[in-house]
């Protein structure tokens, strides 16, 4: 939602702020751009009158005259243009400071309300209680997290032994699966990004209280490999027979999750640093809602081959992210906690992240267009890790693990 946007459809730039629950003001956007176009043309016209007056001084100093009147005045009105023109700067910032708060735009089929569109596998059966992973964990000792909280207090995860040969199987395998059978190329990016990496993903300034910042550095922990990834085309032209590129990359993630304290605190499902393996696609424009579709199938996969029951929900607007225009959540069920916990979230953010960093298409007519980006998690760990060990327990206390994971944890069950 850019400023020609919101010039032209104002009213509805109005309602997609109202349907998202965003608090920019789009009456002030256009009452300070009506405020910056009458400076311009205040300027403009001084401008007209300065190069007026500048010939007529050339003028009369040629015939011998006196200009001092003249110079006098001309002096008077350039100080004025300068005046001017700190106004422009001053609005214009302003303009571009609640720009960046608006966020993208609706694609159809999104509603205000979330939906469940699809569901896969049957939630385990159990002959006992079934418990939850951080019983399970502490008693296989494959979690410690006394330990973690020593270390680093609160919400961080300490896997041991077999917990952290397991979770580093999810990630490897999750790699090579997108790697091999849908087609990803892998990066492995710098954890610390520059505040313009941020920008362009749509994370600042929203959402700069939820990051961790590098206080002596232009640097921030990336919550996401979604930052670098989209950033890997900061500034560049794509050719359209380039497209669609596709790349995925494992990663830490760091999020302080500022207002999440007091939810969920047991276990390991909301902590400030977590593993994922994400995915991000530059697509054509006019490709990239199939490209969504494919991207979900994409994580389904991993959660099907794991033999892991899920549901995927149609995000509605109001809970999307700032720069997604549409959204899917996967859910996967965790038996030992009793419910859902999201393990991926699947976005087209249209071209709201190109914007931003200026990464276009270069049509085969040499057309320049915006590239469409989109990302998601494929998948999020820890909750991974939760709903394994919780579907997979049994009523001895042992873990089993899933057959396609044997090759790469080289051991069938923990116990």
């Amino acid at each position: 939602m850019d400023l020609k946007f919101i010039r032209e459809n104002p009213e509805l730039a109005k309602e997609i702020v109202r349907r998202r629950r965003e608090k920019v003001e789009i009456d002030k956007i256009l009452a300070l751009y009506e405020e910056r176009r009458r400076l311009v043309q205040e300027r403009d016209e001084k401008r007209r009158e300065l190069k007026i007056i500048s010939e007529e001084i050339g003028q009369r100093i040629s015939r011998g005259e006196d200009v001092s009147e003249k110079r006098r005045e001309a002096r008077e009105i350039s100080d004025l243009i300068k005046e001017l023109e700190e106004k422009l700067a001053t609005k214009e910032k302003t303009i571009g400071e609640l720009i960046a708060l608006c966020p993208n735009l609706i694609l159809p089929g999104v509603g205000d309300e979330e939906k469940i569109v699809k569901e896969w596998g049957k939630k385990p059966e159990f002959d006992f209680e079934p418990l939850p992973h951080y019983e399970i964990g502490e008693a296989l000792k494959i979690l410690d997290l006394k330990r973690s909280a020593k270390i680093a207090g609160s919400r961080f995860i300490l896997f041991k032994g077999k917990g952290a040969i397991l979770e580093r199987a999810l990630i490897n395998f999750c790699l090579d699966y997108h790697i091999e059978r849908h087609n990803y190329t892998e990066i492995s990016p710098p954890y610390l990004n520059k505040e313009e990496c941020f920008f362009a993903a749509g994370d600042l300034p929203k959402l700069a209280d939820e990051m961790y910042k590098i206080e002596n550095d232009q640097f921030y922990l990336i919550p996401t490999a979604e930052v670098p990834l989209i950033n890997l085309h900061r500034e560049e032209i794509l050719r359209e027979e380039e497209l669609p590129k596709y790349y995925c990359a494992y990663t830490a993630c760091f999020r302080r999750e500022a207002g999440s304290y007091g939810r969920e605190v047991r276990g390991i499902t909301r902590v400030h640093q977590f593993d994922k393996v994400e995915l991000v696609k530059f697509t054509k424009p006019e490709d990239s809602e199939a490209e969504l579709e494919k991207m979900v199938k994409d994580a389904e996969d991993i959660l099907q081959e794991l033999g892991l029951p899920y549901r995927i929900k149609l995000l509605p607007a109001w809970d999307m992210a700032f720069q997604s225009a549409k959204t899917y959540d996967i859910e996967v069920w965790a038996s030992g906690m009793r419910d859902w916990l999201e393990v991926s979230s699947l976005s087209n953010c249209t071209d709201f992240q190109a914007k931003r960093n200026k990464t276009r298409l270069r049509r085969r007519d040499g057309r320049l267009e915006y590239v469409h980006i989109l990302n998601g998690s494929g998948l999020a760990f820890p909750r991974l890790f939760i709903a394994l060990i919780e579907n997979y327990q049994t009523r001895d206390g042992k873990i089993i693990i899933p057959s396609p994971l044997q090759p790469y944890t080289r051991f069938k069950v923990i116990e």
